[in-house]
Order: C-alpha cells, then structure tokens, then sequence
C-alpha cells in the first residue's frame, strides 16, 4: 500500500475565466471542485494510475465532512482524522486566453495537540502496512513546525520510503530527519539551499546540497519537467528530464501528478531514471485536464515516449 498524508486537507475549486483582470466582475466558464491538499492530488492520480493507495490526513467541520464525501465518489481510499475546527476552501482561477493562474489558498484550521497525536497513532497503524508514504502540503496554523520530521523519523523506523514535499520551516526540519526522497518546487529548493539557481551549474549544485541537507534522494520540480538525483552510491545519477510543452488546460496540482508518477513506477520497481521520465510524462498529461491530479494513463503513455532524460554533470563534491 501506498500512504498520502494531508494535513492542511482542503475543497479545491477552480474556475475558468477568460480575460481575468483583478478588480473585475467575471462569469467563470467552467469549474469544478474536488477534495484537494497535495498529498489528497497525488492520491487521486495513484489511484487513478491503478495503484493502491490510501489518502490519510485531518478533516473537519462541514468542509471536511464534503471531503470524505468526495474521495468516496472518486473511489479513493481514504483515512481522515477528524478535527473540531473547519477544513480549508482554496480557489485557483485560470485565465484560458492567457495560460495565467492566480490561487487564493486559506491558512487552514486550528488543530489541537491531541488532535495530532490521533492522528500521529492512526498513522502509525497504516504504516504497517505500507511500503511508501508521501507527506504533502503545508502544515495547519499553530502545529508544530517539527511534526514532519517526527513522521519521518517514525516511518523510517518502520522501514517506509517517505516522499516529503512541504516548504518552509516543517520542509526545512523535515529534511533534517533524513527522508528518502524530497520533491520541492525550483523556488522552494531555493528557499532551501539559500541561493537561485540561474544555470545548469546551480541545478547540479542545488541537488547537491539537498542531499546534504539529508536528503536520500532530490527531485526538483520546473515547468519543464524536472533535475533530479537518483538512486543509491555510487550509482546515483543526476538528471534532467524534460517534455515537449503542451498548450495547458490547467496547471494547478501537476507538480502533485509529477510526484505520483514518479511514486507509482518506484512501487513497481521502476530504475531511477524511468521512475523520473514516468513522473515527467503523468505532470505533463496533468495539464490537459481541468482539476489537481487528474490524469489519463492511456495519455501519459503517449507521452512518455516523447520524454528526454539527459545527465547533469555531478558535483566535484558528490562525485
């Protein structure tokens, strides 16, 4: 079994509007809502790669009860620790004459100690039976900042791959506890390491010191596709992986397909640089539809053939 941990769990609507101008009235074209948070995105395209996977997290009040409702419509498994206080609603507007998105994300509920440590002892019970585990998204107001480490530290006992990709403080503490793989985005990786990167020197580097942050693993997500490095001493590898551009739908969650690709050819076993090309091709096709972490595996397929993995050149520290 696979594990997706959300949570900042949330009702995602997006809105296609054209000509989007702030400070105007507009009609939407077209929307839709769905049970959303990073981790409930990669779930959904698991799920929907056929793989299985169980969507656990916090949720409450009258929008985390329209989560449980919604994953069980989808057919996601999921496990959601109910909390007092009321789950996020977030809105992302596209604009499709322009390609442009703009996302307004609530902060999220107040969850209480004890509430974590329901939480904490459920997961620890799904563990056992799991094999990955994917921590996602932002953390509530007023939790912890550390909580992610301690999952981390807590799967790893376990013998779980944990996948961790957050930002800002609970990313900073969680790479600390050593997860096997982080997946930030190139603006979160920077925030990391402490510097941009502006050319393929910086992308090498960047990895670089993620893994010694303490990091098994680096994937850094672009618009693109990704770089990464992959795979266990001395044969780690460090790459970049790129598909031709698509005119995009929507963009919203394809770095959260990215991801789930990428998880769902590690289950089966996958070599590193195929893992990375599957996750690049599942991003890509992402963007085709309307909704975070829908995916067509028939698309993604198609797609993939046309995926380039090419090696980066490793750091004189690594190598």
């Amino acid at each position: 079994m696979i594990i997706t941990v959300t949570l900042n769990a949330a009702i995602d609507r997006t809105m296609a509007v054209p000509n989007f101008r702030q400070g105007n009235r507009h009609r939407s074209v077209e929307s839709r809502s769905v049970a959303g948070g990073k981790g409930i995105n990669v779930a959904r395209a698991l799920a929907l790669l056929g793989r299985p996977v169980i969507a656990a997290g916090l949720a409450g009040g009258p929008t985390g009860q329209r989560l449980n409702e919604e994953l069980s419509e989808e057919a996601i498994l999921h496990d959601l620790t109910p909390i007092a206080d009321e789950s996020r609603i977030n809105v992302a507007v596209v604009d499709p004459t322009s390609g442009e998105q703009t996302e307004v994300n609530e902060r999220g509920p107040e969850v209480s100690e004890e509430e974590v440590e329901a939480f904490v002892e459920r997961l620890d019970y799904l563990a056992r039976g799991a094999s990955i585990c994917v921590l996602a998204g932002s953390l509530p107001p007023g939790v912890d900042p550390d909580l992610y480490a301690r999952l981390v530290r807590d799967l790893r006992q376990r013998e779980v791959t944990v996948v961790l990709d957050s930002e800002g403080e609970p990313m900073r503490a969680g790479i600390r506890a050593g997860p096997s793989v982080v997946a930030p985005n190139v603006l979160e990786a920077e925030e990391l390491v402490g510097h941009e990167f502006e050319g393929p020197g910086d992308l090498s580097a960047g990895l670089a010191q993620l893994l010694e942050l303490g990091a098994g693993e680096a994937i850094v997500t672009r618009p693109e596709g990704c770089v990464a490095a992959v795979g266990e001493p001395p044969e780690r590898g460090f790459y970049a992986v790129t598909t031709p551009s698509l005119d995009p739908v929507a963009a919203v969650g394809s770095g959260d397909a990215l991801l789930a690709g990428y998880v769902a050819a590690r289950y089966d076993g996958a070599s590193p640089s195929e893992c990375l090309a599957y996750g690049v091709a599942c991003g890509a096709e992402s963007t085709q539809h309307f909704g975070a972490g829908t995916v067509d595996p028939e698309a993604v397929g198609r797609i993939l053939a046309e995926v380039e993995v090419r090696e980066l050149e490793v750091p004189a520290e690594v190598a």
